[in-house]
């Protein structure tokens, strides 16, 4: 299999997760933003990544979106598994994953790239890496007003998480989710934030768990 990612996408890391959950082999092709959309456009119709390409008979061509490829993995190769065995679990599971990837993994790149363009600039402040992030913020319109939005959603989903994580490894039950998935890959650009570093360690503690039983390494800031 082939994951056509950005290195440093978030929902790519969920996609990643998952593969290395599901002990699937595969190579990646990082893409140059921007000239990514000629690649991507002619196999799906969108210009986003995550894109897997199971290059296997009888398989799509081209997968797109990160939950799609979540629930392709699952009934390509069901064990392990992401499904909870309780229906109802299983279904808020996917709720919660959905949720974590409209609104809280949007919300946090709002806070990381806002972060990286102003006192997290040391951490790369070389000429190409800050054009990315130029680049990102007229993308999606971050400047300080709506980093501070995004900031607030963000505090109301780790209050939320927080009640669940700090006493359990997963999100439902015991097992992992694709919700746990969801949080740990979209939450993960927080760990070179030292302000959330520090007020949320539990969340860390928790992301690392996850990408260590998915076998993915640990994200910047976490390595």
């Amino acid at each position: 299999m082939l994951l056509l990612q950005f290195s440093t996408s978030h929902y790519c890391r969920k996609a990643r997760l998952a593969l290395g959950y599901k002990g699937i082999n595969y190579q990646v092709e990082n893409l140059t933003p921007g000239l990514h959309i000629f690649r991507l456009r002619t196999l799906t119709g969108l210009t986003t990544t995550p894109v897997l390409m199971p290059q296997l008979a009888d398989q799509p061509e081209a997968i797109s979106d990160s939950t799609q490829i979540l629930k392709f993995l699952e009934t390509y190769q069901p064990q392990p598994t992401l499904c909870l065995p309780n229906p109802r679990a299983q279904s808020e599971a996917w709720v919660l994953e959905d949720w974590l990837d409209e609104s809280i993994g949007t919300a946090t790149r709002f806070v990381y790239y806002q972060f990286r363009a102003g006192q997290g600039k040391e951490i790369d402040p070389s000429f190409a890496s800050q054009m990315v992030i130029q680049v990102v913020q007229r993308q999606y319109g971050i400047n300080s007003a709506t980093a501070k939005l995004a900031a607030s959603r963000l505090t109301t989903a780790l209050e939320f998480l927080g009640d669940r994580w700090k006493n359990a490894p997963y999100l439902f039950g015991t097992q992992l989710s694709v919700a746990d998935m969801a949080a740990s890959a979209l939450l993960s650009p927080l760990a070179l934030i030292p302000n959330y570093r520090h007020q949320y360690p539990w969340l860390f503690e928790r992301i690392s768990q996850i990408h260590a039983e998915c076998h993915e390494p640990l994200p910047p800031g976490l390595a």
